[in-house]
Formats: structure tokens, C-alpha cells, sequence
């Protein structure tokens, strides 16, 4: 497993040259007043706007543990009164062996906290350096904005981290699934990651999106 992981990091340095137009980055704009009502809100604004409850079932105590790397976010889509705010959340669970896979928020930084367990994370930056680290229960760590980053669980325990970012809409570019799940010609992908077009062919069928 040890081996796997560090092709993980060997395989975001790659990503990093087919990705770097995906560093360009913006910010929230800006508003003019307190906040902004949603439309769905209609005129009838209470405090029960400003509360968001979403997290509740994945941090009980009685909540099974999730099989596979999960997140649940409480963005501008999810929590409508974050809009304007510039500031979001997520809640990230790994189980043992699991991976957030390399990906990159174009709008915001991303501040991570580890609630529990413990985590492997890292960065690459324009310059192709890699930054990693370990962190335990209680430790922080911060992804620049528009960096391709990554979070991985190697214990033999789940983790579990918040995530905040400094965007209500903080996006999310999945480098496996964008490079290799989107379309992009088999012979171009082939070329720029200097393999052969049935290697890619695998990768694109592992990675593509199932459609509903």
C-alpha cells in the first residue's frame, strides 16, 4: 500500500503541467448589503436561514462508517445564505486505505482541520514542489488557492476533517476525472503523459462518469 501512495504523489506532479491553466483563480464578489435573501426564501427571512443542520448525521455517534472516501459540503448550494459570505465548509470522512483524490478548488484556499484519526496530505505548487505532511487529531493544514492537493488515509482507523475555504462556491476540479473521464482524445492524452493510447483507454474507463 505504502507503494501506491507514493505513485499518488508521483502522479500529482505529473497532473500538475497538464493542469495549469486550472490555476488561474478568482474571488467571491463582493455585496452591498447584510446578506443576500434567496429567491426560495421568498421575503420571509427567520433565523432558521442562517442555520445549517447538514452535518448532523455524519458526525452521531450512531452514524455507520462510510466504505468509501465521502464529503459533504455546505456550500452557497447547499446552505443558500453563505452567498455573499465568502466562506464554506465541508466534511470529509476516510476510511482506512482511502484517498480524496488530487483535485484543485479554483475560487478559495482551503484551511483543513482533522477532527479524528489521522491523515497524509500534500500540495504541488507552480513551481512543481511538492509539500506533504502527516497530521493527527487537532493539526491544520492549508491548500493554497487554485493548488493541485490531495488527502489520503493510510492508518488502520477512519479520519474524519472539516474543510474551510474562503468562497461560498469554492469549486472543485477533479484532476482524474477531468483529464481522463471527460472526452479528451485518446492519442493527445496518450502524448502528454508519454504512455501508449490503450493505457488511456483504461484509465478513461475506469474514470468516465456513469451517466444516470
Amino acid at each position: 500500500m505504502a507503494a501506491a501512495f507514493n505513485g499518488l504523489s508521483s502522479l500529482a506532479v505529473v497532473l500538475l503541467a497538464f493542469s495549469a491553466p486550472l490555476a488561474a483563480v478568482a474571488g467571491d464578489p463582493d455585496i452591498l448589503t447584510d446578506f443576500v435573501p434567496s429567491k426560495a426564501a421568498g421575503g420571509a427571512i427567520t433565523d432558521a436561514y442562517f442555520a445549517f443542520h447538514g452535518f448532523r448525521n455524519a458526525l452521531s455517534k450512531n452514524a455507520p462508517a462510510p466504505q468509501n472516501f465521502t464529503v459533504v459540503k455546505a456550500s452557497m448550494a447547499e446552505f443558500p445564505a453563505l452567498e455573499g459570505q465568502s466562506v464554506s465548509y465541508a466534511l470529509l470522512s476516510y476510511p482506512p486505505g482511502s484517498v480524496n483524490p488530487t483535485h484543485t478548488h479554483p475560487r478559495a484556499s482551503e484551511l483543513l482541520l482533522v477532527v479524528d484519526g489521522a491523515l497524509s496530505v500534500g500540495f504541488v505548487d507552480t513551481a512543481n514542489k511538492v509539500y506533504t505532511h502527516d497530521l493527527a487529531a487537532g493539526d491544520m493544514f492549508v491548500f493554497p488557492k487554485g493548488t493541485v492537493h490531495w488527502q489520503c488515509n493510510k492508518g488502520s482507523v477512519p479520519a474524519k476533517a472539516l474543510s474551510a475555504f474562503g468562497s461560498a462556491a469554492a469549486g472543485l476540479v477533479s484532476l482524474p476525472v477531468t483529464v481522463f473521464g471527460t472526452g479528451i482524445d485518446d492519442a493527445v492524452l496518450a502524448k502528454s503523459f508519454k504512455t501508449d493510447v490503450p493505457t488511456v483507454q483504461k484509465l478513461n474507463a475506469a474514470l468516465t462518469p456513469k451517466k444516470p
